[in-house]
């Protein structure tokens, strides 16, 4: 799977999961999102791509994710999405001292994020014209919502350092011609031209 397709996948935590990379293994029930995803990369090669709508479900998504097929970034681990009308809400395990390895702060605002944490992030993500948009509505750490402004010193620290395309606000080129996604109840419609 490529990473830009994790983008669009996994948008939450960030777009932390965006990062993840294929690990080689293969597991079982994990086909029906390999052969869409095959299928989708098939379709975005044509000179004329199928219009056809195709259906990621949460389902699908969630085993892939949990199956150990993507090597996701130090620290983030248990990754679940939930798919609402145009919201994509992430739940991870995240150790911060993990992500944040080799860069330090004196910040204390951000010595939030550090430790082991529950981490839920909600967002509105759709796509169009061939460009994915994310936009991070809240964070929170174990229960507790960070402020914003103290998730935007994290990001500016940490982020987008190392992946300048991630932020609150993130706009990035769908892969295989997908020219639109639609988050829908627990599902994701993704239309190639």
């Amino acid at each position: 799977m490529k990473p830009a397709f994790i983008i669009l996948l996994s948008t939450t935590l960030l777009c932390i999961v965006a990062l993840a990379t294929p690990s080689g293994k293969t597991m079982p029930g994990t086909s029906s999102l390999e052969n869409k995803i095959n299928k989708i990369e098939a379709n975005g090669s044509k000179v004329h791509p199928d219009p056809a709508p195709t259906v990621l479900t949460e389902d699908e998504v969630n085993a892939y994710l949990a199956s150990g097929e993507l090597q996701m970034p130090a620290g983030v681990k248990s990754v679940k999405l939930r798919g609402e009308d145009g919201q994509i809400t992430g739940t991870a395990w995240v150790d911060f001292d993990e992500v944040r390895a080799g860069v330090h702060s004196s910040n204390p605002l951000l010595s939030l994020f550090s430790g082991i944490h529950d981490v839920e992030v909600a967002t509105h993500a759709h796509g169009e014209g061939g460009f994915g948009y994310v936009q991070v509505d809240s964070v929170s750490l174990d229960g507790v919502e960070v402020p914003r402004f103290v998730l935007q010193l994290f990001v500016d620290k940490y982020l987008t350092p190392r992946y300048p395309e991630i932020g609150l606000d993130s706009k990035f080129k769908l892969p295989d011609r997908i020219d639109s996604a639609r988050v829908e109840e627990h599902k994701i419609v993704l239309v190639q031209k």
